[in-house]
Order: structure tokens, then C-alpha cells, then sequence
């Protein structure tokens, strides 16, 4: 039985979320344009020491402005409130359906864009420097949001047959944190490239855009700690599926569409890792493999979960 004013409710709060994180977005900008002083303003203000003054060491986070703070926190206030609408999206659906809220693409996707939110948010209050890629995580997550609502939508309902197991509750929600930790791993891995293009004028030479980004280090790290952490994660997610499959069909792994490209993400992201911890490999050959990775997660949640055919269509998901 399907409780219709929770289900209401859930797409409500999806419309809210989204305009919430609209709002945010903008938030975001304001303190990518005037949260940072360039090297020449801090010179002109007396900051720093004159033009003759020595560059700072590499890898120096410029200093916030008290207008950029001030935009800065009230980016992450409304990506908070945005965070709470999207979670009540799934749980309310959850309740209105009496069972988990992933059991089609609309909610599974919801579900990943959520963790990528999160997992943003928690890097952000420990590194208040990194509140500076709140655009280029929020401007993703909105348009996935809407394309979500406009091609994904489903109404509330309940199981399909082959999903009403146990663990759909262990492989699929071991799947959604792999990989929106996985989407926040790649995002930081690509500014990390445009970065460290700008590293003959670190940290700063003209104020552009790019000299208001975290330092190449610490964009760095982002994403090979949350690769690190989101690794293990995905790799259950994959044996799981494995275990499941063996319940359900009678083998472990058949070469089905999902399970080879969920293979093929699982082997990249471990040659990132490997390749992080390699001399020769370390830094941009590193980050290109992990910017291959998050394409291949992309490519895994969309094509090969809406356009391709296999055991797993059903539902359209993992």
C-alpha cells in the first residue's frame, strides 16, 4: 500500500532541494569572485610586502577576505539545508513505499547525488579552504538533480520481484557510496589538472579564477583520500554483487553489461592508487587516471544502466 502524501511530500522536497542548492550555487560564486586576494592586490593593500617581496612557498592557500568568508559560510548553510531536503526526498519515499529507496534508477541516482553532497560537506568543514569547489560540485549535482526529475522520475511504488531481497539493502547501498564518493574524488582530480597548468604563477599571478581555487596540493589530496576511502567501499559493493548474483542466478559473475563496467571502474580505480604511490606517476598522470575513472562511473550510472540491456535492467539499477 503506497501512503500518497508521503510520496507527495518526497517530490516536493526534491524541488526544494534543488532550489536550495541553486541558491547555494550562487552563494558560491559570490565567494569564488571576492573570496580571494590575488598576489598584486595583497601587494597594493600593504599585505604581504611590496612588489619586491618574495613569492609565497607553493601550494599556500591566498587569504580569505571577510566578505568571502561571510559568502562562504552561507553557501554551506543552505548546501546543509539542501543536504536535509535531499535526504527527506528518500526517506519519505522510503516510508511512503514501506521498503528501502533505491529500487529504480530515480532513486538510486538520488541517492548518489545525496552521498557526492555529503561527502563535499564533510571535506568542507574540515578544510574551510575547500568551500572555493563549492561550484564545481554544486553545478554538477543541480544539473543532475534536474535531469533526475525530468528523464528518471518514477512514480512511488513498490519492488519489482527480482529486487525483494536482503541484499539489496548491502549491495546497492555499498554501490551509491562507492561511487558519489567516487564523483567527488574525480571532480577534485580534474581542478587539480586546471591547477597545476597555473603553476608558474602560484599562487597567484592575476587573480583569475583559477589562482581562487585550493592549491594543487590540497586538491591533491581531496582526491586521493576520498579514492582511498571510497575504494574499499566500491570493492565490497562489487563482491556483494557477486554474492548475490550467485543466490539469484546461479553464478557468481556472467559478464553482464553492469558487472564488466562495474569491473572496469574497480580496475582504474585501483590503478590510481597504485599509480599515486608510484615515482613517474605521481601528480598529473595520477590525476588523469582518476578523471578516467570518474568518467567511467558517469558512463556506468548512465548508459549502462538506461541503455543498455542485461540482467540488470531491471529496475534500472546496480
Amino acid at each position: 500500500m503506497i501512503d500518497s502524501s508521503l510520496a507527495e511530500l518526497s517530490d516536493n522536497l526534491f524541488s526544494v532541494s534543488v532550489a536550495l542548492y541553486s541558491v547555494a550555487l550562487l552563494a558560491f560564486c559570490a565567494q569564488l569572485a571576492f573570496g580571494r586576494r590575488s598576489v598584486r592586490s595583497r601587494e597594493l593593500a600593504g599585505v604581504g610586502g611590496g612588489p619586491g617581496a618574495p613569492t609565497p612557498p607553493a601550494g599556500q592557500e591566498a587569504p580569505e577576505t571577510a566578505q568571502g568568508t561571510r559568502w562562504g559560510l552561507l553557501g554551506m548553510a543552505l548546501t546543509a539545508l539542501g543536504a536535509v531536503a535531499h535526504a527527506g526526498v528518500l526517506v519519505t519515499r522510503g516510508m511512503a513505499t514501506d521498503r528501502l529507496p533505491w529500487g529504480n534508477m530515480y532513486e538510486f541516482a538520488t541517492a548518489v547525488v545525496l552521498v557526492a553532497v555529503v561527502a563535499y560537506f564533510v571535506l568542507a568543514v574540515r578544510q574551510p579552504s575547500l568551500r572555493h569547489i563549492g561550484v564545481f560540485v554544486l553545478g554538477p549535482v543541480i544539473l543532475a538533480m534536474v535531469g533526475i526529475g525530468l528523464f528518471l522520475y518514477t512514480e512511488a511504488g513498490p519492488l519489482v520481484a527480482a529486487l525483494r531481497s536482503s541484499w539489496l539493502g548491502i549491495h546497492v547501498s555499498s554501490a551509491i557510496l562507492g561511487s558519489g564518493i567516487f564523483l567527488v574524488s574525480g571532480i577534485a582530480s580534474a581542478l587539480f589538472l586546471v591547477r597545476t597548468r597555473r603553476t608558474a604563477g602560484e599562487p597567484g599571478s592575476g587573480g583569475g579564477l583559477i589562482d581562487r581555487l585550493p592549491s594543487a596540493a590540497g586538491l591533491d589530496r581531496v582526491a586521493h583520500r576520498t579514492a582511498v576511502f571510497g575504494f574499499p567501499i566500491y570493492t565490497f559493493a562489487m563482491i556483494a554483487g557477486a554474492i548475490w548474483a550467485e543466490s539469484a542466478w546461479g553464478r557468481f559473475w556472467g559478464w553482464d553489461p553492469k558487472e564488466t563496467w562495474m569491473f572496469i571502474s574497480w580496475v582504474v580505480y585501483a590503478a590510481y592508487l597504485h599509480a599515486r604511490t608510484t615515482a613517474g606517476w605521481r601528480g598529473r598522470p595520477a590525476a588523469w587516471i582518476n578523471v578516467v575513472g570518474f568518467a567511467v562511473v558517469l558512463f556506468n550510472l548512465l548508459y549502462v544502466n538506461m541503455v543498455s540491456t542485461g540482467l540488470h535492467s531491471y529496475g534500472g539499477l546496480d
